[in-house]
């Protein structure tokens, strides 16, 4: 017998639309792909100051942080890292429901991963933003020092040297951040928020 067989969905009596309607804005998630150092972590987080200042509703969903305590239990194994993206969209799921805008920042190294995430939610609601930057120009930048430990053998496992990296085949938003700077990402990503109307 499923585990689901004893649960029933309870709808709620207020609506993602009700949400929306009291926000004036849209709720979305932006999905942040890309190799370790691209810059995913900084947009997110300039992006989410930015939006705050506009009197948004929005949260940054960040992978060493959720790592730190929902997913605490997780390794860097494929399967580890799958059900890290699973949780991670149905959390992402409930921000978009509330009525924010939700930024996640994870390297979600691989298609079908995001693909799972993906069609969690409806049409126009999962944009995805690839941070493309070579890892090359990653490894030169290397903030958190992970490349550097990993050429010293003290990291298995790592995106982009032990484990593959998929970069998404047609994302809604490419962002090549060894060319811009983050506020011109920031810029880049609230233009594409305001065509589309959700701000």
């Amino acid at each position: 017998m499923s585990k689901l067989a004893n649960l029933t969905w309870h709808e709620a009596a207020v609506t993602k639309h009700d949400r929306r309607t009291r926000n004036k804005h849209g709720s979305c998630v932006l999905w942040f792909t890309g190799l370790s150092g691209s810059g995913k972590s900084s947009i997110a987080n300039a992006l989410s100051s930015e939006l705050y200042q506009k009197g948004v509703r929005e949260y940054v969903l960040d992978g060493d942080n959720i790592r730190q305590g929902l997913n605490r239990d997780l390794g860097f194994s494929d399967h580890d890292r799958t059900e890290n993206i699973r949780r991670i969209g149905e959390v992402a799921k409930l921000f978009v429901d509330s009525g924010a805008i939700v930024t996640t920042a994870f390297i979600s190294p691989f298609r079908s991963d995001r693909n799972q995430a993906r069609a969690l939610f409806e049409e126009g609601e999962f944009i995805e933003v690839f941070v493309d930057c070579p890892l090359e120009e990653c490894e030169r930048r290397d903030p958190k020092q992970l490349y550097a430990k990993v050429r010293r053998g003290e990291i298995n496992d790592f995106t982009g040297i032990h484990s593959p990296y998929e970069a998404p085949e047609q994302p809604v938003i490419t962002i090549r951040s060894q060319f811009l700077t983050v506020n011109e990402a920031v810029e880049e990503i609230i233009q594409y928020l305001q065509e589309k109307d959700i701000l």
